[in-house]
């Protein structure tokens, strides 16, 4: 897009610094929201989505940053980067899925100015952070400007992907945060993914799997999968190869079975589908073994 396509389309640009400004910016749903552009660009320059009259960009909007992980609930702003959860020694400890996603997320120039919250919004199914929030439980927070005052609401984030690029997101709220519960002392959970590098690439295939642990035999299963579905997904049949089964080499191989239930994957430019569903029961295989071990 040139800048005077840009200009031709744009009519107003804010850069609130208020949660209540931005959302009363978004109320009537003729905006589009910027916080690092590393979608919305390539996509508006392409041609994929267009801009709406005002450019809302709220990286400077208070109380949208930062990881609070001092309390039962772990609260990760929307405009924290990518980078912030890689760096996260918090996160580190309590959700390693996420700070492995994060490893592998773009390059060192992307992770600084790539949001979590973009990540869940641009609704890819190749999103890297979604599979390991996933596996977390979490939640999306969403706010909106109603009867005069800021209204909000969590979707689980199972529940916020509708199709490519699609949410349940409602024009005028905005995301303003992913939330979840504080995961048990035995809570383990692990990441992997494949493109033709270890990062710099969209991912081919994706895997998280979250579980507790006691004993040997696993509780509280979760599995997700990127890049097989229209949306990233909860593997239900892997959960339940696994659920209350001591993880051993026969359970891991159920799970790696039941596996090609869960992933549906197509033919596209970047693998084949074939291709996408021997390395799906691969990465459920060395993720697990993962989980053994720790």
């Amino acid at each position: 897009m040139t800048q005077a396509q840009l200009q031709e389309e744009v009519s107003a640009y804010l850069a609130p610094r208020r949660l209540d400004e931005a959302l009363q910016a978004l109320a009537d749903g003729d905006a589009t929201v910027l916080c690092g552009g590393t979608d919305l660009t390539p996509q508006t320059e392409s041609g994929v989505r267009r801009y709406k009259a005002r450019l809302v960009n709220i990286r400077r909007v208070e109380g949208l940053g930062g990881i609070d992980a001092t309390g039962d609930v772990i609260r990760i702003g929307a405009t924290t980067t990518v980078s912030e959860i890689r760096s996260s020694a918090a996160l580190a400890k309590i959700a390693p899925a996420l700070v492995e996603a994060a490893e592998h997320f773009a390059s060192e120039q992307i992770r600084n100015a790539a949001s979590v919250g973009g990540n869940v919004c641009n609704a890819s199914p190749a999103g890297d952070t979604i599979p390991s929030l996933l596996v977390l439980g979490a939640e999306a927070e969403l706010a909106c400007w109603k009867d005069g005052a800021v209204q909000t609401r969590r979707v689980p984030l199972e529940s916020f992907f509708t199709a490519p690029g699609k949410t349940v997101k409602q024009p005028q709220e905005l995301l303003t945060a992913v939330v979840f519960a504080r995961p048990a002392p035995d809570f383990r959970c692990r990441f992997r993914k494949a493109g033709p590098r270890p990062a710099l690439e969209i991912s081919t295939v994706s895997v998280a799997v979250g579980a507790r642990v006691s004993g040997g035999r696993l509780s509280s299963v979760r599995v997700a999968m990127g890049s097989v579905a229209p949306t990233p997904l909860r593997a239900r049949h892997v959960e339940a190869a696994l659920e209350g089964r001591v993880l051993d080499a026969a359970t891991i191989a159920a799970a790696v079975e039941a596996a090609g239930q869960d992933a549906k994957p197509i033919d596209d430019v970047r693998a084949s589908a074939w291709y996408r569903s021997h390395l799906v029961r691969v990465f459920v295989e060395e993720v697990l073994n993962d989980v053994g071990r720790n």
